[in-house]
């Protein structure tokens, strides 16, 4: 009987049931769509931050601070403790090895630079900052594994004026080359094919310039070049200054930031297990001895800051959706009571309870509710893919656990809904109602 007055309720209002369904159907299609791209935007937002660089610098722990004047570090290249460049496999081989995109060794040293333009009046000296780096480096990681990384890794926004990178000196190509910054280049009249002089100590080294670079920093007034080109200059072969690491990390939350010191056993594997810049920074730490990992916290601050902004819009865009679905659920359950008052009246005339008569209207609701949870899950995976594209050029997979998470929302929103309705049906009189007043 349950069962046949439900049914013959939708053939008799077919367009109200319509409007219900449709109304939980967007609704459900929009929180599938939020939800859907909540779970991926940690990951594909990381992807994006990489394009801000590195966000950890790794330097030795008895290092001295460095002394610049003008952008130019002026530290004795003997001053200060270094790392081994056989060390760095190790950040490939840490328990976060693949949240590892990309890191470069740097090397520093304070030379005079000369540019003989043509003649020797023309010639052009001053001092400036050499850095040997990596730019596109093949490492070899373990048996067969290898790794290419470098500065096009963690300062992507380092862009080519003119020429192009330097190469590492080969036995094909014993020249060593090197990159100016374009500052540098307008002070030194220098252009890519011109042969400039360094020193510095008391062997000279001829350099080729191969191309300019705008870095948007302190590099502009700098030459770059290889990390083995460096090392040989300052005869530190083997050696480099300090490294900086680009990695995929989620926002630091309340556990991120505490002391790991202060944390116990089940903390502490949580956040060992979270990828928090804290927890990779200790784990680089715990694999090359006696470094210092720091994160570089404008960086990192920026992209917890944004991940968390948005997390908030697509939450608040969420809940708008589903108080909307609410709001129109009850609006035609409303009317539909009104419509139906005289058939509540018979019905409680003929002994229905007032639980009786809301179960038929609730059992009308919950079924509206599945056939709009499914229908509006189908479209918010459609629609999740389209919004992926166009944010990230990357579709995102469906994710079948919203299905019953659709399904239970679309259910609660359809109770909530009528609530406010059913009361009032459960509370008609069925004499008055039956007399037409």
């Amino acid at each position: 009987m349950f069962l046949r007055i439900v049914t013959e309720s939708f053939s008799r209002t077919p367009r109200r049931k319509l409007l219900t369904a449709a109304a939980l159907a967007v609704g459900m299609a929009i929180a599938t769509a939020t939800l859907t791209v909540m779970l991926d935007v940690g990951d594909r937002l990381a992807q994006e931050f990489r394009a801000l660089g590195a966000n950890l610098l790794v330097t030795p722990k008895s290092d001295t601070l460095p002394l610049q004047v003008g952008g130019v570090d002026t530290r004795p290249v003997d001053a200060g403790a270094y790392l081994s460049e056989s060390d760095l496999p190790q950040l490939k081989r840490i328990f976060w090895s693949n949240n590892i995109v990309g890191f470069a060794p740097f090397l520093d040293a304070p030379v005079k630079v000369t540019a003989a333009n043509g003649s020797a009046s023309d010639t052009v000296s001053t001092q400036t900052t050499l850095i040997g780096t990596w730019v596109r480096h093949t490492l070899q990681i373990g048996d067969g594994e290898k790794f290419t990384t470098g500065v096009t890794a963690t300062n992507p926004w380092w862009k080519l004026t003119s020429g192009r990178w330097f190469a590492d000196p080969s036995p094909a190509n014993s020249q060593a080359e090197a990159v100016l910054g374009e500052k540098l280049a307008v002070r030194l009249h220098a252009h890519t094919g011109d042969v400039i002089t360094i020193q510095a100590g008391s062997q000279p080294i001829a350099l080729t310039v191969v191309g300019t670079v705008d870095t948007a920093g302190p590099e502009d007034e700098s030459i770059l070049t290889s990390l083995s080109t460096a090392q040989q200059l300052t005869g530190r072969l083997g050696q480099f200054r300090r490294v900086m690491v680009s990695a995929l990390t989620k926002p630091e939350d309340a556990l991120g930031r505490r002391d790991p010191l202060t944390m116990n056993s089940d903390e502490r594997e949580r956040w060992m297990c979270s990828a928090y810049i804290s927890s990779i920074a200790y784990s680089i730490e715990q694999a090359i001895p006696n470094v210092d990992a720091r994160p570089v916290r404008r960086v990192a601050e920026t992209e917890g800051r944004v991940l968390t902004r948005v997390s908030a819009l697509l939450w608040l865009v969420t809940i708008a959706a589903l108080i909307a679905a609410g709001l129109a659920v009850a609006a035609t359950a409303a009317t539909t009571v009104l419509e139906r008052q005289r058939e509540i009246g018979l019905m409680k005339a003929l002994g229905a309870s007032s639980w009786l008569v809301g179960a038929f209207f609730l059992g009308e609701q919950v079924l509206l509710a599945i056939v709009g949870g499914a229908l509006g899950y189908s479209a918010g995976v459609f629609l999740a893919r389209r919004l992926s594209l166009s944010v990230f050029d990357v579709a995102s997979a469906p994710h079948l656990i919203l299905l019953p998470v659709a399904l239970t929302l679309a259910v609660i929103v359809a109770i909530a809904g009528s609530a406010v309705p059913l009361r009032r049906a459960s509370r008609f009189d069925p004499a008055p109602i039956l007399r037409g007043e």
